[in-house]
């Protein structure tokens, strides 16, 4: 089985648009920043073999605000960029009920089926408290990237850090104990 580091993508991988606290997705490749030490950190999980696979709430598009052609365009530019193995994507509101949308864990199970991936032996990376929920959920390991949002905060991840660099950093740190 494989290990995989699930990612959230805004404000992880790309910086969030942060209006009045709370962080929002980019509507378009206008408007898509790579986070700094984001290309580097990916290269460094894959040196140390592990798969790189986003699980991204992207709840605009059922909300009519955000064409999904929009976001899949900068899906691919991501994929193009970086060291990315594959994006998962939850099209989904909350009010749809689906079993993808975190905090529930859909997304990654689905990832972790269609790539072989041991949840174990797996780390979920997020800023916001729904991410940690959903890698909790799906028994992985979690790190929480605090941006202090004005929301909710996740109970308990594993480790919490300001950035995808130093979530790296923990994570190479556990694995060379093992």
């Amino acid at each position: 089985m494989k290990r995989a580091v699930f990612l959230d993508r805004d404000g992880v991988i790309n910086e969030a648009i942060v209006n009045e606290g709370k962080p929002y997705p980019p509507e378009g490749l206008e408007k898509l920043r790579i986070l700094p030490g984001v290309r580097e950190a990916l290269e460094r999980l894959r040196q140390k073999g592990f798969l790189n696979l986003v699980v991204t709430n992207q709840p605009d598009v059922a909300r009519g605000k955000t064409p999904k052609q929009a976001v899949e365009v900068i899906h691919e530019r991501l994929v193009a960029e970086l060291a990315l193995d594959a994006i998962y994507t939850c099209w989904h509101d909350d009010k749809d009920s689906c079993n993808c949308r975190k905090p529930k864990s859909g997304l990654l199970e689905q990832a972790a089926r269609e790539n072989g991936v041991d949840l174990k032996s797996s780390y979920m990376v997020g800023d916001r408290w729904r991410d940690v929920e959903a890698g909790k959920a799906a028994g992985c390991r979690t790190v929480f990237i605090d941006y202090r949002y004005n929301e909710k905060k996740p109970v308990k991840p594993d480790f919490q850090c300001q950035s995808l660099k130093e979530a790296v950093a923990w994570i190479e740190s556990r694995e060379d104990k093992t």
